[in-house]
């Protein structure tokens, strides 16, 4: 388990510099916030696809060798950004690429790495492995987030040029992407591997997988709109808040976030998988639209303070709950295809969002991402409230 979450952590970390950096590197480039929102969308859109073909074909091969391609197409997508300056290229790049310009992992690694860690504990303290490894995720992204001011010092310390520093660091992107090989290369093949049944098509858990998919979809579309390249656009925008300070918010965000993962899996033994799901993202999406309107940066701030520590409360618990499910051989399937609707919905939002930005609505995307939460968060507790997984049963039967 520890190459995953060594590697869940340096590809967060990547991840959490990139997602600034990108609109700053393209703006740099000359395209407007609309090319963002396209490139933006055409990295979701690509991990849909990849993510996909790993639920449809992905049992028919050892997970650890697609988890070291993966990595391998980390180091290309890093090294072809930072030599490519057209757009048409970068376009493509984007799409066949793992850039993640948003604040959750939807790579895809996501649900290669799910089923191995599914198979490391069973119950409430599954939830617990998935909370490590989203704490993991949520602290070195915020790490991430904070680096992303070294374009500036590399400027100033080093006299390189702006698109240098933006190229040094999408090279670096790169690197870690090799070094993730690296790691994965130790990655053990379990002998259950070796047995037809280990791996499955999606075949009994699929009515559940497909009411999960279609709900996540919705979440997933919404936070489309706030994604961290266009929050960062947002506070350019709103604000002139500089490309340092965002870096800053972003990482105190971010532990935050990290902190939230050590409370969910406790939540979750108290009021349940579906209730810690609910009641932490009902009041997270308020922050949200709160934080549109308000005129003072430090107020909005801090309502994304309190957004940052409820609303990824959820991810180690969702994940975990799609792992109770479904059966041991459909982990891999069931966790690519609840993410491909995720991937795909939050794929067509950032190009919405950026257009809402270019025409000046920057209050409308934050406001759709809070409303359209809300109706997620209200019709996954009326779909599940009953719901009780085995794990669960356990801990509340203590």
């Amino acid at each position: 388990m520890l190459p995953l979450l060594t590697g869940k952590a340096l590809r967060a970390f990547a991840d959490g510099y990139m997602a600034l950096l990108l609109p700053a590197y393209l703006l740099a480039l000359g395209f407007g916030t609309l090319d963002v929102g396209i490139l933006s969308t055409a990295t979701l859109l690509g991990s849909a696809f990849a993510t996909l073909a790993v639920g449809s074909w992905g049992h028919r091969f050892d997970h650890r060798h697609l988890l070291l391609g993966a990595a391998l197409l980390m180091l290309g997508t890093g090294l072809s950004f930072a030599t490519f300056s057209a757009f048409w290229p970068l376009l493509l790049v984007a799409f066949v690429g793992t850039l993640n310009p948003s604040s959750g992992d939807v790579s895809v690694f996501l649900p290669l790495e799910h089923a191995r860690l599914a198979e490391s504990a069973q119950g409430p303290a599954r939830t617990a492995v998935f909370a490590r490894y989203s704490l993991l995720g949520a602290l070195f992204a915020a790490l991430g987030a904070l680096s992303s001011g070294a374009p500036e010092w590399l400027n100033g310390a080093l006299g390189l040029g702006r698109l240098e520093a933006f190229r040094l660091m999408f090279a670096a992107y790169g690197v870690v992407g090799a070094v993730v090989w690296l790691l994965y290369r130790r990655l053990p093949v379990p002998a259950h591997e070796t047995e037809a049944a280990a791996a499955t098509p999606l075949r009994e858990s699929r009515r559940i997988v497909i009411r999960l998919a279609a709900l996540f979809s919705v979440d997933a579309f919404a936070g489309g709109l706030a994604i961290n390249a266009l929050m960062t656009l947002w506070f350019l925008q709103r604000f002139d808040l500089s490309l340092a300070a965002a870096g800053r918010f972003f990482f105190w965000a971010g532990l935050l976030s990290a902190l939230s993962q050590l409370i969910a899996p406790r939540l979750a033994q108290r009021i349940g998988l579906v209730n810690t799901m609910v009641f932490t993202h009902i009041p997270a999406s308020l922050c949200l639209m709160a934080a549109a309107f308000v005129p003072d940066v430090h107020l909005a701030m801090a309502l994304l303070f309190v957004r940052a520590l409820l609303s990824q409360m959820d991810v180690p618990v969702r994940s975990a709950f799609v792992m109770e499910v479904v059966t041991p051989g459909e982990r891999a399937a069931a966790a690519s295809y609840t993410a491909v609707p995720r991937s795909l919905a939050s794929a067509i939002s950032p190009t919405i969002g950026g257009a809402l930005f270019a025409a000046g609505w920057l209050a409308a995307p934050l406001v759709a991402c809070g409303v359209l939460k809300i109706a997620y968060d209200l019709a996954l507790w009326k779909a599940f409230r009953q719901h009780r997984s085995p794990g669960e049963q356990t801990a509340r039967g203590q």
